[in-house]
């Protein structure tokens, strides 16, 4: 409860203050070589949750959720690991959606 008797910070909005959403976009050649599997691989060493999929227009759409260095960090291991097949990125920063998991989405 807060002094005027509403109701205090949930568990779940402090976590949610802490994190941000970045929406990238990839082009290249980053369909049919394996991109959204080693994604999702490279995911499971930082606590982010999101998803990877494929665009029908030939790029690769990812969304990562957690702590802002977290999402810095993966998003960098990314670049290391798959760069050789990207020639663009967008980032869009957006606000937490609250998801779990990191999945690979069709």
């Amino acid at each position: 409860m807060t002094p005027n008797g509403g109701p205090g910070p949930t568990l779940r909005n402090t976590l949610m203050a802490n994190t941000i959403r970045k929406l990238v976009t990839y082009t290249g050649r980053v369909q049919g070589v394996g991109f959204r599997a080693t994604t999702r691989s490279i995911s499971r060493g930082f606590a982010v949750a999101g998803y990877v999929k494929n665009l029908p227009d030939g790029r690769v759409e990812l969304a990562a959720e957690g702590e802002p260095a977290v999402v810095a960090g993966f998003l960098a291991s990314v670049r290391e690991v798959l760069g050789r097949y990207i020639t663009d990125e967008q980032t869009d920063v957006r606000g937490p959606q609250g998801e779990t998991g990191f999945a690979i989405r069709r």
